[in-house]
């Protein structure tokens, strides 16, 4: 039986109260997401949101804090793909982000998270949802 994958979203938000969000290509072309990526076996959620942001961002994140999980039905019935999200947020980061993964994203951006720009990956949707709607959980 198959089982639904976790992912680790996250929200890197900067002084003046922007949010990261890159351009996808590729697999996930044309969407707009925050930086993630899936929990590996034994890992920590801080672990993995530390770990995925330096691979796709360049970025240094400190102390992520869990403030979300979504169920990202949308995706599996429009591609047969169940993924679990668990959303971090942090506002302690060093760097600026870069394009570390030039087959997967054509380039990072600050945006408010009242403007996310369009298309929107589901997942980063649901995230920046709960984040600005302060709850924890949004059921599809």
């Amino acid at each position: 039986m198959k089982r639904p994958k976790v992912g680790v979203g996250v929200i890197i938000e900067n002084e003046d109260g922007k949010i990261l969000v890159g351009k996808r290509k590729g697999s996930h072309s044309p969407y707009y997401s925050i930086p993630g990526g899936h929990l590996e076996l034994g890992e920590s959620f801080e672990a993995a949101a530390i770990k995925e942001v330096k691979e796709e961002t360049g970025i240094d994140i400190n102390s992520p804090k869990v403030f979300s999980v979504c169920n990202n039905l949308g995706t599996y019935q429009k591609e047969g793909v169940h993924a679990v999200s668990i959303n971090l947020h942090t506002n302690d980061y060093e760097g600026e982000p870069q394009i570390m993964e030039k087959d997967k994203c054509e380039g990072w951006q600050w945006c408010l998270p009242t403007e996310l720009p369009q298309p929107h990956f589901e997942a980063s949707t649901l995230a920046v949802k709960c984040y600005l709607d302060k709850t924890f959980y949004h059921k599809c």
